[in-house]
C-alpha cells in the first residue's frame, strides 16, 4: 500500500463515526420525505373517491311550512 492510501484509510477511519451518523441522518430524512409523499399520494386518492361518490349522490331538499307554528305563536302573544 501506498503512504497516500494508507493517509486516506487513516482519514476514513478517524471520520467513520461522523461518516456514519450522516449517512443514517441522510437515510432518516429520506424515509420521511418518501413516507410523506405517500401519505399525500394515499390522501389524494381518498379525496379524489370521495368527491366521484358524494358527486353521483342525489340531495334531498326537505321544506318545512312553519305557518302553523307561526300562526300558534301569534294565538299565544294575542
Amino acid at each position: 500500500m501506498s503512504q497516500a492510501k494508507v493517509d486516506k484509510y487513516k482519514k476514513e477511519k478517524a471520520n467513520r463515526q461522523k461518516i456514519m451518523k450522516r449517512e443514517k441522518r441522510l437515510h432518516r430524512l429520506e424515509m420521511t420525505a418518501i413516507g410523506v409523499v405517500c401519505a399525500v399520494f394515499v390522501g389524494w386518492i381518498g379525496y379524489s373517491v370521495y368527491d366521484k361518490v358524494s358527486a353521483n349522490q342525489e340531495t334531498e331538499v326537505i321544506t318545512f311550512d312553519a305557518g302553523a307554528v307561526q300562526d300558534y305563536l301569534t294565538g299565544l302573544t294575542e
